[in-house]
């Protein structure tokens, strides 16, 4: 399976010290998607950045998006077809089309629903302040993508105490293979 490249894609405000996305990465020593500005983020200059660096990729990566970073995985894919990655394993995707969700991320001010042209697996919580369950379910249909519910669990984030998640740690590694 090491010879499947990974690369994490963050959402809005970055993954933090204790978040799964940077504690897999230095177990795997898996690269982060680094964006300019997480706090501001651009759709158009996140999308761009997100091309280049799977195009760096020796070989197709797995994408691990988190939050806001599954809304730039699904923009991705339909800015520019999607080719060029193995999978993308979705956890927790953000609703960027609810009236609450945070000012800072409303340049992805639309949720692209475009079927992914990948094999994909969303990965939700049944009481995530960012994403109803109707619209995990909605996102997962016209994304074409496997659908898991892990229960009550937040945000699936460092602060709703998925610090080192072994359980979707096995969940990638078994979509991954």
């Amino acid at each position: 399976m090491s010879d499947v490249n990974v690369l994490t894609v963050p959402g809005l405000w970055n993954s933090g010290p204790q978040h799964w996305q940077t504690l897999w990465e230095a177990k795997h020593g898996w690269r982060r998607v680094q964006q300019r500005d997480f706090d501001h983020p651009d759709r158009d200059e996140w999308v761009a950045t997100l091309d280049r660096a799977i195009r760096e990729c020796a070989t197709p990566p797995v994408l691990a998006a988190h939050s806001l970073g599954c809304s730039l995985v699904a923009e991705w894919s339909a800015s520019t077809g999607g080719r060029g990655i193995a999978g993308a394993f979705l956890v927790a995707p953000s609703d960027v089309e609810a009236p609450d969700y945070p000012i800072e991320g409303r340049s992805f001010a639309r949720m692209a629903l475009s079927s992914l042209p990948f094999p994909s697996l969303l990965v939700a919580s049944t009481n995530d302040e960012y994403v109803s369950v109707a619209r995990a379910k909605e996102f997962a249909d016209a994304w074409g993508s496997s659908l898991v519910f892990i229960g009550d669990a937040g945000h699936i984030n460092g602060a709703s105490g998925h610090g080192p998640w072994p359980e979707g740690e096995a969940l990638l590694l078994s979509f991954r293979a």
